[in-house]
């Protein structure tokens, strides 16, 4: 018998009732190995077919525990009851009018709502389909309010596959190989790096990598547009940098004139305890990306930058979809839920993660490091092997896990989640771990 919504939710561990991957998701899998797109990378075999809270159910009837939130999509879990009435009461008055050419009343509605949360003052903001659009604006926004023409980026940094975004991301080579030539006037700085060790950062006369290479040996800062950063590195393996050097980002870019952009479309919405990720460091970027988590799984993204820095004209860019109804619909009910509870939450659980899975570490010598804030957690291994074989051993035990980095499996769960899921993750997570050590 089917459970309804409320039970599937109110589920704290996995249940399994068929061999991992079941018959229904490997006939799943054969299709779709035949008609889509072999670029797709997927994980492993699943197959989701509903979802309530950070519970999922595949085609099989296996519930699994969602420690990953679709790549940190589902901010406020799967199908959350006031997201879906929001989305279904927008679907039953406009599907879709284009913003770019009218004046829909939720598209500025929902942008007067972000100008409440972003972590800087009076600005203005542009809504995208996805966080990959929301970078391609802000760099087309960068170079044409300064009149520059460079940008710089890091490497680790992912900031989306289309040209300008994968240009800027530096995570992985096969990002970028077979599409050359990329963007030009884009150049790369180590992450959270002040020269080459982040021992650099404990000197604080020390020269950085940007200015000692970048500024010295291949532009000057008059010509650079912005930095770009991740506050939290995502796909680079969930590193949080030290303070200082986010606060010498801060200083270089106010010295010079160079708009510093903070993409947050994964560490944004409440992830990491606060609604934003730069707010731990206390400052205040000129604009802010947003995605992912921003809808609960509804596409959209959003750029907003300081009011003072929207000087380009009209139509120098737009979007037929970009802050679709219904999309905008679902982030101003998420955006109620993150502020109301869930970003308390996500702090009060990803403590209580991060302190298990610290306790873990001292019992499985091949986890090296696990860091992170809120629910933006990273666990490393001495390998990508073992990573690899601790991300299959969980699935097979209904959790969901994906991994990050050159060896890291992010723990990044619907913000929703509650202590007694919490505790079912850390218990699977460490019997996968303890599963890979016995078969080594």
């Amino acid at each position: 018998m089917s459970l309804s919504y409320e039970e599937l939710a109110e589920l704290d561990e996995p249940r399994l009732v068929t061999p991992i991957p079941g018959p229904n998701t490997q006939a799943v899998v054969e299709r779709d190995e035949r008609v889509t797109s072999p670029s797709l990378p997927r994980a492993y075999a699943f197959a989701p077919e509903r979802g309530a809270g950070v519970m999922v159910e595949d085609v099989d009837g296996n519930v699994f525990l969602d420690l990953n939130s679709a790549i940190a999509v589902c901010s406020t879990g799967h199908a959350h009851p006031l997201v879906t009435e929001a989305i279904t009461r927008q679907a039953g008055k406009l599907l879709h009018y284009s913003a770019s050419d009218f004046y829909l009343p939720i598209y500025s509605e929902l942008c007067s709502r972000i100008d409440d949360i972003a972590p800087m003052t009076n600005t203005r903001t542009f809504l995208a389909n996805s966080g990959t659009e929301a970078v391609e604006a802000a760099l087309k926004l960068a170079r044409n309010h300064t009149g520059r023409q460079y940008a710089l980026a890091f490497f680790g940094s992912f900031h989306g596959r289309s040209y300008g975004s994968v240009t800027l991301g530096a995570s992985k080579a096969v990002y970028r190989a077979g599409f050359g030539p990329m963007l030009p006037s884009v150049v790369h700085a180590p992450y959270a790096d002040c020269l080459y060790s982040f021992s650099d950062l404990e000197h604080p006369d020390s020269p950085g990598y940007i200015e000692e290479v970048i500024f010295k040996r291949l532009i000057k800062p008059s010509e650079l547009a912005c930095i770009v950063v991740e506050p939290v590195l995502g796909e680079g393996g969930y590193v949080v940098p030290p303070r200082r050097w986010m606060e010498m980002l801060k200083s270089m870019c106010d010295e010079h004139g160079i708009l510093l952009v903070a993409d947050e479309v994964q560490s944004g919405m409440g992830r990491t305890g606060k609604m934003w990720a730069i707010e731990h460091f206390d400052i205040e970027p000129d604009i802010i990306l947003s995605g992912k988590g921003i809808a609960s799984g509804m596409p959209l993204g959003a750029m907003t930058a300081r009011s003072e820095l929207m000087t380009w004209p009209k139509g120098s860019h737009g979007s037929t979809y970009g802050g679709n109804p219904v999309s905008c619909a679902a982030a101003l009910a998420t955006i109620d839920l993150i502020e109301g509870e869930l970003q308390v939450n996500a702090a009060k659980i990803g403590e209580l993660l991060k302190d298990g899975l610290l306790h873990m570490a001292a019992r499985h010598d091949f986890i090296t490091e696990v860091r992170g804030l809120g629910l933006m957690l990273g666990v490393d291994f001495s390998s990508v092997q073992i990573a690899d074989a601790v991300e299959k051993a969980a699935f097979e035990r209904g959790a969901l896990l994906l991994q990050a980095g050159e060896r890291a499996i992010r723990m990044s769960p619907p913000l929703v989640i509650n202590e007694r899921q919490a505790d079912a993750g850390l218990r699977i997570f460490d019997q996968a771990c303890a599963a890979v050590t016995a078969a080594a």
